[in-house]
């Protein structure tokens, strides 16, 4: 496989997916951003606008530059229209039944050339890429919110990704200005692995009654020179996701020491998801 990527497809319109067309195409590709609902894809154009605005009233690009950018993402519901992309990423919900579909449907459509990237946080990319056809071509390009302004991103081989298709991503992911670090496939991989797991025994600390969240915080913080506390940051990631990772490496690894906190189970089932839904280990509704 020897493939100049120009054209990028994206699958799923949500925050992880509109970011990541837009990193792509402020650095100059185009890019096919496909969603399932009409609402979803015009809400992320309308985010994206939003974003570009932001980086110009900050000096950080230009006015023609960011028209430019909104317009080399356009939007589609055909899964077809993705025929032409040299790589296409998927950023849809963290459930191997729903990649493994979408694989399926990348297979189907895309060239056999074509390079296939998952952003999942923490399932097993060798068993993302068995679902393939082609599985030297699947590879973890993990990107972190907000995409836009985070510089890494988590390049995960699976065990059949192929050197040239790692090599051809780790090059694209600088030349959109990002960090390229190279992971091999294990459950959570490398951030996560350290970070979710800290946020779940933040968690336990609020359980147990060791300190409340502002404190268990501002000790992060001042203690430990963290620049938010653990527990503001499962609120901005989703404690919901914090719980799918956490049963990720729970069940992969089969260990105690990964088992999710029974409080960040309960905030869970009450819809506590962080800021999100306007509540978490804080409050986020307007007064």
């Amino acid at each position: 496989m020897s493939l100049k990527i120009q054209k990028i497809g994206v699958v799923g319109a949500g925050t992880m997916g509109s970011g990541i067309a837009q990193a792509f195409a402020v650095s100059g590709f185009h890019v096919v951003l496909r969603d399932l609902a009409q609402g979803a894809l015009d809400h992320a154009r309308s985010v994206v606008q939003t974003s570009l605005g932001r980086l110009v009233s900050k000096n950080k690009l230009s006015a023609a530059d960011a028209d430019a950018a909104l317009a080399r993402i356009t939007t589609t519901l055909a899964v077809e229209d993705l025929h032409g992309c040299d790589l296409v990423v998927e950023a849809v919900v963290e459930k191997f039944e729903v990649k493994k579909a979408i694989i399926g449907e990348l297979d189907r459509v895309c060239r056999a050339d074509a390079i296939l990237a998952s952003n999942t946080s923490s399932i097993s990319l060798t068993k993302i890429a068995a679902t393939s056809k082609i599985p030297s071509r699947v590879i973890g390009m993990h990107f972190f919110n907000p995409v836009p302004m985070m510089p890494l991103v988590e390049i995960i081989r699976a065990m059949q990704t192929s050197d040239e298709t790692c090599a051809a991503i780790t090059s694209l992911v600088a030349a959109i200005g990002k960090d390229a670090r190279v992971s091999k496939d294990s459950y959570g991989f490398v951030v996560n692995r350290v970070l979710i797991p800290m946020i779940n025994e933040a968690v336990n600390c609020v359980y147990e009654g060791v300190a409340t969240p502002e404190d268990v915080d501002a000790m992060m913080k001042l203690g430990a020179a963290h620049p938010m506390g653990p527990l503001s940051l499962g609120d901005l990631i989703g404690l919901d996701i914090v719980l799918d990772v956490m049963e990720t490496l729970y069940a992969g690894f089969n260990d105690p020491k990964f088992r999710p906190s029974p409080l960040l189970k309960q905030m869970c089932d009450a819809g506590y998801l962080g800021r999100k839904s306007g509540r978490g280990f804080f409050s986020y509704t307007a007064n």
